[in-house]
Order: C-alpha cells, then sequence, then structure tokens
C-alpha cells in the first residue's frame, strides 16, 4: 500500500459509529495492507475539537484513539512547526476564492511534501487541488 493521508473525515468516520461513511472506513481500515497512514497534529486537533462537545465516552475514546495513532507503527503524524503555519497560510492566500480552511491548506501542503495523492476524506477542496479524494461519490 503506498501511505495515504488521513483526513478529519476519516477519522471522525472511523470512531462515529453513526456517521454515514463509518462502514467504509472501517472497511478500508480492515482491507489496507501494512503501509503508512500518514495525518499532523493539525488534523488531530480538529478531530478533538469535533469531539469536545460529545460528553466524556467520546473525549475519552478520542484521547485513546490518538494514543494508539501515536503508538502505531502504520501511522506516521506530521507535528505542527510554524514552517507548517506558514505553507499552510500561503496556500490559504493563494486560494481566497476557495472555502479551504487552514487545517486542509496545511494538510495540501504536507502531502505535496510527502509525496502523497491520496487521501481518505470526501471533500472536493482535495479533488480541486490535485489529489485524490478516496471516499468522494464515483
Amino acid at each position: 500500500m503506498n501511505t495515504v493521508f488521513a483526513d478529519t473525515f476519516y477519522w471522525i468516520a472511523l470512531t462515529n459509529v453513526q456517521d454515514l461513511a463509518h462502514e467504509r472506513a472501517k472497511a478500508f481500515t480492515r482491507s489496507a495492507t501494512p503501509g503508512t497512514i500518514c495525518t499532523t497534529e493539525e488534523v488531530l486537533i480538529e478531530y478533538l475539537n469535533f469531539f469536545a462537545q460529545w460528553g466524556p465516552h467520546f473525549r475519552r475514546k478520542v484521547a485513546i484513539n490518538i494514543q494508539n495513532m501515536q503508538e502505531s507503527r502504520t501511522v506516521q503524524i506530521v507535528p505542527q512547526t510554524s514552517a507548517s503555519f506558514l505553507t499552510g497560510l500561503s496556500l490559504y492566500r493563494a486560494r481566497l476564492d476557495k472555502g479551504y480552511s487552514l487545517t486542509d491548506c496545511i494538510s495540501m501542503q504536507t502531502m505535496r511534501n510527502e509525496g502523497i495523492t491520496d487521501v481518505l476524506t470526501s471533500d472536493m477542496h482535495f479533488d480541486q487541488e490535485g489529489f485524490r479524494a478516496l471516499f468522494r461519490a464515483a
């Protein structure tokens, strides 16, 4: 398996059994041959923030999920840095006509730096930047 990038969408779908993409996310996880899933600390911040108001059960669950990611040999977490912020901000400024979030811009720049083309998301913004969103409707 080539390295794929995991967007916040994927982590949420994997965690929330009621998410419409939950079964697809689980199926991808089960079928993925040993390889690497790359994500960023910025994505993980979004993931934690998404579940912040869901109560103690989900807060505990996502904290454990992140700990498992940190300990995994197949998940690469790219740390946030001033440089990642600035390169993300540069793309954000260059795409004023788009609805890209700063986290998406940082993710896209990380994907370019890592040579990754496939992303575990349904977000069309990644397609607009030339990446392949694996959860987009065919």
